[in-house]
């Protein structure tokens, strides 16, 4: 756990934590959802205020008229829909940079893990899940990367050829090199910011669920959405493919090969209709 913080402590320019998110999450527990407190939450932020109202009134939003206010979204659109929406604005705040260490250009993380999201929000749906946690567990999930990025910086080329040489994935080249990978740095940097223990697990664990007890089952929707984004060609970076085969995925969320195909489909669709996945301009 040290070693962890060490690295997270020694980066100089992290992101404010996203409390916002963690705030919202709990208040999605609650039987009787409080507009006013969710309003509140959210308007004490003027710049995602502002983001968000934008949002609602673009033409994907399809509001028959404009919205001047977040109570009338909120009325308007539900809690879950404003949620995913202040999602999205913060993890592309967090996530849009370049992460040279990778040899992620500007965007491409961001681009990754929206897709990823919106895989996420497929496999939740229909799988019965609680979709809007799943969703910030797979838009949050390779967010180790902005921790690890300087600290890779130099030693890339070395990663790269681990890969080359041993036939190592570039996860476990990481691991070799630095002491540590993306995940459970991720997963540890979630957890000072106060975010739920299933959804830190599952983040910490995405690239092997079955070690995330007694999360294995949201970290295995994770894995598979990470999968599928990497599948419709939004994986980030030289050697982008760090996910080794766990075939025991299918068992523990007790699906098919053939369902993951059509999570595959559906999320494409998804991500032609998302008009929130832009690229950034360096």
């Amino acid at each position: 756990m040290q070693i962890l913080d060490d690295y997270i402590n020694k980066v100089k320019s992290l992101p404010p934590a996203p409390r916002i998110l963690a705030q919202l999450l709990t208040l999605l527990n609650d039987a009787e959802i409080d507009a006013g407190r969710i309003v509140d939450l959210i308007t004490f932020d003027p710049g995602l205020t502002a983001k968000l109202l934008q949002r609602c009134n673009s033409a994907a939003a399809g509001l028959a008229e404009p919205v001047y206010d977040l109570r009338q979204a909120v009325s308007l659109m539900g809690f879950n829909a404003i949620y995913r929406m202040v999602a999205t604005v913060v993890g592309e705040g967090i996530l849009g940079s370049a992460q040279r260490g990778y040899g992620i250009s500007s965007g491409e993380l961001w681009q990754h893990c929206a897709t990823a999201g919106l895989a996420a929000k497929v496999i939740a749906d229909k799988l019965g899940a609680e979709t809007e946690l799943v969703f910030t567990a797979a838009l949050l999930h390779d967010i180790g990367k902005i921790v690890l990025n300087g600290f890779l910086e130099g030693a890339y080329e070395p990663a790269l050829k681990l890969t080359g040489v041993s036939g190592q994935s570039f996860l476990e080249a990481e691991k070799s090199i630095l002491g540590v990978e993306h995940a459970e740095i991720g997963g540890r940097l979630l957890a000072r910011w106060n975010f739920p223990e299933t959804l830190v697990k599952a983040v910490w664990h995405h690239h092997d669920p079955a070690r995330a007890c007694p999360h294995q089952q949201l970290a295995g929707y994770v894995y598979l959405a990470d999968l599928i984004a990497h599948c419709l060609g939004q994986g980030q970076g030289y050697q982008s493919f760090a996910i080794r085969g766990r075939p025991e995925v299918l068992e523990m969320l007790e699906i098919s090969p053939k369902e993951i195909e059509d999570f595959v489909i559906q999320t494409a669709l998804s991500v032609e209709m998302a008009n929130w996945i832009i690229p950034h301009r360096s």
